[in-house]
């Protein structure tokens, strides 16, 4: 076993250095701990990181009807994942379920004044961590960055 506190600079196990997938694994868990650390302190512990970016999601959509495949589109997320969050808001009022005349099959997804009181604190939270990623990186890094990670995404997307 390594003494060495830091995976990066362990010798010991070749397969985590240089490689991409565990280096977004860390990035998204450091990025998580974060926003779930700025949420406690906003007094939002109450949520999952998925429930704030489905409401974000729903707010800036608020003009049009949103659906379920819609959010499972966006996110990219298994269609059961996606009924139990869903379910999961409902029950703590954050949207409702509403039926569409065209189709009663469709419930369009409408967020509550819960939701919407709930999207102001999580939007002041994704803009100072947004300020705080962008700070650290030059504007020819960011662009390159997010180069970099839409063409894995696509990449993996279009693998068979």
């Amino acid at each position: 076993m390594c003494d060495d506190k830091s995976v990066k600079s362990c010798k010991c196990n070749k397969r985590f250095n240089d490689s991409i997938g565990h280096e977004i694994k860390v990035l998204n868990q450091v990025l998580q701990r974060k926003l779930i650390y700025s949420a406690k302190d906003k007094g939002v512990d109450k949520l999952t990181l998925m429930h704030g970016w489905i409401i974000a999601y729903l707010y800036d959509h608020r003009d049009e009807d949103v659906y379920q495949k819609d959010i499972e589109n966006a996110f990219s997320i298994a269609r059961s994942t996606v009924t139990s969050i869903l379910k999961l808001m409902e029950k703590k009022n954050y949207i409702t379920r509403e039926s569409v005349e065209s189709d009663a099959r469709l419930k369009k997804l409408v967020l509550t004044e819960t939701g919407i009181e709930l999207h102001y604190k999580i939007e002041n939270m994704i803009t100072k961590n947004e300020t705080l990623l962008d700070s650290l990186l030059t504007k020819e890094e960011k662009k390159q960055f997010l180069f970099l990670i839409n063409k894995i995404l696509s990449g993996l997307e279009n693998a068979n």
